[in-house]
């Protein structure tokens, strides 16, 4: 049997696993003193649900699971291979959320602020980055379609990011419909949009050339393409400049209107910008759409928008809703690599005992957790001295030996 994790999953040591949880317990702190409330969905979804869930490319990357007993062998027989799953992992929060406030509103109160901290599953080509299951931290208002909630959830997700040590960040923001504009103002239709905004949002990966390249290979003509790539490559382009190109103004208002209210929130702390080759994969975003990037590490460690009719597919009728997710794993590995040390961590204190003396060991152990402190009780083995070098390698804040002094012995580290 092998001992290694499956590909894109990662096995952690306990001072990894410290880290992870510091970092979600100071996530979540945040996130319930801005009054959100967490809520857990299960990991299973209705393959049907996640196939109708307009995730983008993320559709393809779906965890399916089979059918079992009776129905997989009546599904066998079919030859069909469509008929053989009928369930998958989630491949983000966003469409259990959905499926559960349709199923609960009547229960929640209206707006409903809430939070998800769990794992998700893609069926990614494992790699530095990429990992088919990893844990995002979300927050949600549904219920609501005032742009203010963009705006508390931006400052939610910044004051998050500052508590946990992310300093160096910028904000990123655009609006589907403004995008949409600018995709229609190059000559493209409605029913292009979609297919053109998933090869653009690899701008930052494959350059102009590259989206060049996909959008006539997916047979769009070379005219419209040219006028497209020219548009996009506009150097500055503000809002004012996008404001030329469509019809409809709202959009633009409201992302000045989120910009300069963010922007006086930030003060020095973090900035937000206005960026027309913001696109965000998923297909269910119908308006505002935003990304935090770290300027430190040049990689984006959070993202979200507006999804208006995710909700009115379960419900037939159209529910607001907006997100904002953090990319947990981004910033574990962020903090990791830059040697981030957990500043309120508990000083760990080890308890070395003789086998018959567990009684005394548990009380002295007592006595040092009630002083605040994590104690950890050890049997004394034949060599001290190897124990000693384990438990400073571990981080250890020093050690009492029972029986033998009342003072604490410190490691040479401290």
């Amino acid at each position: 049997m092998k001992i290694s994790s499956v590909k894109g999953t990662n096995d952690y040591l306990p001072k990894e696993a410290l880290l992870r949880d510091y970092l979600q317990t100071k996530i979540l702190e945040v996130y319930r003193s801005c009054g959100f409330e967490r809520i857990y969905t299960p990991m299973l979804e209705e393959i049907e649900n996640l196939e109708k869930s307009e995730g983008g490319e993320n559709l393809s990357l779906l965890f399916k699971i089979m059918k079992r007993g009776d129905k997989l062998d009546k599904a066998l027989e079919t030859g069909d291979r469509r008929e053989i799953a009928d369930l998958g992992l989630r491949y983000d929060l966003t469409l259990p959320l959905s499926r559960y406030y349709a199923g609960h509103r009547n229960d929640l109160p209206s707006p409903f602020k809430c939070i998800q901290l769990d794992n998700v599953f893609r069926a990614e080509r494992p790699q530095k980055g990429r990992l088919r299951q990893f844990v995002q931290c979300d927050i949600d208002i549904l219920g609501s379609d005032s742009v203010n909630c963009e705006i508390e959830l931006i400052d939610t997700t910044a004051k998050a990011l500052l508590n946990v040590g992310i300093k160096n960040f910028k904000v990123k923001i655009n609006d589907r419909r403004v995008l949409k504009s600018l995709i229609y103002a190059a000559g493209f239709t409605a029913a292009d949009s979609d297919s053109v905004c998933i090869v653009f949002d690899k701008m930052d990966k494959i350059g102009a050339d590259g989206v060049r390249a996909e959008l006539l290979e997916k047979g769009f003509s070379a005219e419209t393409v040219e006028k497209f790539i020219s548009l996009m490559s506009i150097t500055p382009f503000t809002l004012e400049e996008a404001e030329k190109y469509c019809e409809d103004k709202a959009p633009i208002e409201s992302l000045r209107y989120i910009i300069n209210t963010v922007s006086q929130l930030a003060g020095d702390s973090y900035s937000i910008v206005y960026d027309r080759s913001l696109v965000r994969g998923q297909g269910y975003y119908t308006g505002t759409i935003f990304e935090v990037e770290s300027l430190d590490f040049g990689s984006s460690i959070a993202g979200g928008g507006r999804y208006d009719n995710m909700v009115g597919k379960f419900l037939n009728e159209s529910v607001p809703a907006v997100g904002f997710s953090i990319g947990f794993e981004r910033i574990a590995s962020i903090l990791t690599d830059a040697g981030f040390q957990i500043p309120e961590a508990k000083k760990r204190i080890a308890v070395i005992y003789d086998t018959p003396d567990i009684l005394s060991a548990l009380k002295k152990a007592d006595e040092y957790r009630t002083a605040g402190n994590d104690a950890v009780l050890f049997e004394r083995p034949k060599k001290l001295g190897k124990l000693f070098n384990k438990l400073e390698e571990e981080g250890f804040y020093g050690c009492f030996i029972l029986n033998e002094s009342e003072d604490l012995k410190l490691f040479g580290n401290r």
